[in-house]
């Protein structure tokens, strides 16, 4: 097909009117685990913290372990750009196998880092991947899944970054008892388990089709139909609901040129783009300043054991796994804008409470484990929305790489900075100090709530070309 061809196709309306089935929950888990696997990684970073400042591992200080967790997110800046780039250019799927293999270069490679600069090189290879991950998983998701449940599988999808949480924490318990592991060993052994998932990732995803709808948009709509046909074939003892939607009439397109991505996003978008970028950087200063130094917190200012730190995640993990789940639906049904400011704003009054909880020392090492569960039940939603928020609003043709930009935006700005500033301040041993940290945290998310009252979208049950036009169907 040539480029620039007009065609009509029916890919986008056919995907939404199917009903749930085997096909999607295939979706659902086999990129679902991309959050699995960022949660493990980072909840053994953040376990791992104490024991890496121990003289037989890698001894390092308390900010430097705070600087490894910069390089983290600072490769997944770099990764997601990359890769959210060549998922638009190239596909969803082939990157769905080029960003787990660099991942998973990078975990392996750093259960055998010896001294800090290597951890934070290896740390910075591990980010890029899961950074590129979640371009590719997070656009693919939305494009295959039905437009009346989106909103909660999405949700659930990114909440399933707490099982990752759980696994990980789980698994600290077990590598760094000295009993059965010398110290110096069983944190390498931890990164092992994110390299094993990988492996387990990369099998599932052999059965997952290219995204029809950015088939269609590169010229190759016959593949795209023939996937949709294939699925369909499996409702044969189904009446499949009729077309709701006329179909979707556009220009063919190898790939989208520089000028037009910086015109989509910069001008004819740029309210869009300013709420991509609100939430998503509240939301990475919030997450990244309280998980990447919770077990600093627990050792310093509680004397838990570092090996014990992994035991407190797990209720943490719990709760914020379940916000999602069940929250997710409030999503599709009361709608986006008020769920989205509702958890923004719930979520930074929460952290402030605690916070002056913990200042006022009437928090022992559980109750502020109990205080911070709740707090993530709310915010873990919230989290999860910024992704949906930044994956529906903008065309399919850019929609990986917008999804790329403000997480990278976010997180340079949000998350970046959140962990080196915490675990800062928590080498101070000042507790007004970290009191003001986590209210400068709170007013952040409700900064986050006001700006998505004000110029949210409701995205909710409508198609994704409704919410936005390919731009190939204004040429």
């Amino acid at each position: 097909m040539a480029n620039g061809e007009l065609i009509e196709s029916y890919v986008p309306a056919r995907l939404d009117r199917m009903p749930w089935s085997r096909w999607h929950w295939l979706i659902v888990v086999s990129l679902g685990a991309t959050w699995i696997l960022d949660g493990l990684e980072v909840t053994l970073a953040g376990s791992l913290g104490g024991i890496l400042t121990r003289t037989e591992t890698l001894g390092l200080t308390d900010s430097e372990v705070g600087a490894s967790a910069t390089c983290y997110l600072a490769g997944a800046v770099i990764g997601a750009l990359l890769f959210g780039y060549g998922t638009d250019r190239f596909g969803r799927k082939k990157l769905f196998f080029i960003t787990v293999a660099v991942y998973l270069i990078g975990t392996a490679l750093s259960g055998f880092s010896w001294n800090l600069a290597s951890y934070a090189i290896f740390r910075a290879l591990t980010g890029a991947g899961i950074g590129g991950e979640y371009a590719a998983i997070n656009s693919a998701i939305d494009e295959l899944i039905p437009a009346r449940v989106r909103g909660r599988v999405d949700l659930m999808i990114n909440g399933s970054y707490w099982i990752g949480a759980a696994l990980g924490s789980g698994a600290t318990l077990f590598l760094l008892d000295p009993r059965r592991f010398p110290i110096w060993l069983g944190w390498r052994f931890a990164f092992a388990i994110g390299a094993v998932l990988g492996l387990i990732v990369i099998f599932f995803r052999r059965w997952i089709p290219e995204s029809p709808r950015w088939l269609m948009i590169h010229g190759r709509n016959a593949e795209a139909e023939e996937i949709v046909d294939q699925v369909e074939r499996r409702f044969v003892s189904e009446i499949l609901p009729a077309h709701e939607s006329p179909p979707t009439r556009i220009h063919t397109r190898t790939h989208t040129p520089w000028g037009e991505i910086w015109n989509s996003i910069a001008h004819k978008h740029r309210r869009r783009s300013f709420l991509g970028f609100v939430l998503m950087t509240t939301q990475a200063f919030f997450y990244n300043a309280i998980f990447f130094t919770y077990a600093l917190v627990l050792m310093r200012f509680y004397r838990v054991p570092e090996q014990s730190v992994g035991l407190y995640l797990l209720p943490f993990a719990v709760g914020n796994f379940f916000g999602p789940l069940l929250l997710g639906h409030l999503f599709d049904t009361i709608g986006r804008k008020r769920m989205i400011a509702a958890t923004y704003g719930i979520s930074g009054i929460l952290l402030a409470l605690s916070g002056w909880l913990f200042h006022a020392g009437l928090l022992t090492a559980q109750t502020q484990t109990l205080a911070w569960t709740i707090v993530f039940f709310v915010a873990s939603a919230a989290a999860s929305s910024a992704y949906l928020t930044v994956s529906e609003i903008f065309p399919l043709e850019i929609r990986a790489f917008a999804i790329a930009i403000f997480y990278a935006v976010g997180t340079l700005t949000g998350g970046v900075f959140a962990p080196w500033l915490f675990s800062w301040i928590i080498g101070t041993g000042s507790s007004a100090a970290l009191f003001a940290g986590y209210l400068a945290a709170a007013v952040l998310m409700i900064i986050g709530a006001i700006v998505e009252l004000w110029i949210g979208v409701a995205a909710e049950r409508r198609s994704l070309e409704h919410v936005a036009a390919p731009l190939s169907s204004r040429n």
